[in-house]
């Protein structure tokens, strides 16, 4: 296999998808030696197999806005790979949505989901429906029509799509209503349920949990703690909540939040009922952290800028991909930061990680680090499919494991001779095998 070949071809079957192929580089660049070693993944066609969807499906969505008008919003679900189990991945409602990202993420599920352990395959959906703005009643029926399409390929033991950007308890309760209504059944085909009807505990703060977990596992293997480190976090959503929540349990004081219309510098730390009040600043739909700096003494606000420029300890990338670029990391580096974990999906740019490994930075890519919110569904599956509940703890405690055991995972295959642990060789190169050698168990299919 040479990486360059393949991309070459998937940019001119694939014109214009940057972040589809800018993923596929990435991790074959990772496996290229292990593939080479090892002829039955070329004779069975592994890579080309993997690199392509198995299905995707595009559809449009007409909906009614509260003044009677229809309007019309595309609707996709890209079904990447069941070699491990259904297909696995959540659903975004954002204006940015298009087949790129969500065959990115797709494929980057893949990976992610085979690092839990769990029998989860990898998946990604969405609309370009925008949810801010819009009336409860417009984001039901927008949500009841776009099931009426996704209900026909989905199902527990097939694919069981979850929340992402824009997609929250609300948006999955409208959708699961609707796929009740067609089917007849109370099952569990939609992760990131309510409490009241079958949901887990702790799922919506699981990435970040996970991400916290996993940065402390990796400062302990340079006999560090996160105790009295400052944290730079982006984003303010469900990720960031539950970094920001994990990270100041574990002693932590994380300075920073950003959204599209600058960060917030809070010296004092983001704690107590500030964290509260990250909940009810996303309930506005207004998309913005500014009114934080309005809301708490000593609070700076930074317009139309990323949080990595403030000297932190660690930093935890939560909002979306390529948001932390080679400047960014440079001021990182600079300003003496010795972790970066990855809270977003791909958020940091190919030249970016280029930066902190060539300087020994702690760095892991997504896949491994926010690989808790995925886990969390696959435990949410289970106790539907058992039809019971599990405490906060027990659901916390398994977490922790995953995140333990997938850390485990990257050093094992990512340590260097040297002793610097490339995370992102490590992740990619464990969850490769796991399922490159399980398509070679089922056949060529």
């Amino acid at each position: 296999m040479k990486t360059e070949e393949i991309v070459s071809r998937l940019e001119q079957k694939h014109p214009g998808e940057k972040e589809y192929i800018q993923a596929v580089r990435e991790v074959l660049e990772s496996i290229e030696e292990i593939y080479n070693r090892n002829p039955q993944f070329q004779s069975a066609g592994i890579i080309e197999r993997l690199i392509e969807p198995d299905r995707v499906l595009t559809f449009k969505v007409p909906w009614t806005d509260d003044e009677g008008n229809v309007n019309i919003n595309l609707g996709y679900r890209v079904q990447f790979n069941n070699a491990l189990g259904p297909y696995k991945g959540g659903l975004r409602f954002h204006p940015s949505v298009n087949l790129s990202i969500l065959k990115f993420l797709g494929f980057e599920q893949i990976f992610k989901n085979a690092l839990t352990t769990l029998p989860l395959g990898g998946a990604k959906g969405g609309s370009d429906f925008n949810p801010k703005g819009k009336s409860q009643h417009e984001i039901m029926r927008f949500c009841q029509s776009f099931m009426l399409e996704l209900w026909k390929i989905i199902g527990p033991e097939t694919d069981v799509p979850a929340g992402d950007i824009g997609v929250g308890g609300r948006e999955i309760g409208f959708l699961y209503g609707m796929y009740k209504k067609l089917t007849h059944e109370h099952t569990g085909v939609l992760t990131g349920k309510g409490l009241n009807w079958g949901g887990s505990l702790i799922r919506p703060e699981a990435t970040g949990y996970g991400v916290v977990y996993f940065a402390k596992e990796m400062l302990a293997s340079r006999g560090e703690t996160l105790e009295n480190k400052t944290v730079a976090v982006s984003g303010f959503g469900n990720v960031a909540w539950g970094a920001v929540k994990k990270a100041t349990e574990l002693g932590a004081k994380v300075v920073t939040l950003s959204g599209p219309d600058g960060y917030i510098y809070d010296p004092a730390g983001v704690s107590g009922k500030k964290i509260d009040y990250m909940l009810e600043l996303r309930a506005t739909n207004e998309d913005i952290v500014e009114p934080y700096a309005r809301e708490f003494d000593g609070v700076e606000f930074i317009p139309g800028k990323h949080p990595w420029e403030v000297k932190v300890d660690v930093a935890l990338p939560c909002a979306t991909q390529n948001e932390l670029n080679e400047q960014d990391a440079k001021h990182l580096v600079d300003n003496g930061c010795i972790c970066v974990t990855e809270g977003a999906n791909m958020p940091c740019t190919p030249e970016a990680i280029g930066v902190f490994q060539n300087h020994g930075i702690l760095f892991s890519p997504g896949k491994a680090s926010n690989a808790g919110g995925v886990a969390t569904s696959g435990l949410e599956m289970s106790q539907n499919a058992l039809k019971m509940n599990w405490t906060a703890r027990e659901v916390d405690d398994r977490l922790h494991q995953i995140m333990r055991d997938i850390h485990h995972a990257c050093v094992k295959y990512g340590k260097r001779p040297d002793g610097y642990v490339d995370y992102v060789k490590g992740a990619n190169v464990a969850s490769f095998l796991k399922v490159a050698n399980a398509m070679l168990d089922l056949g060529v299919l």
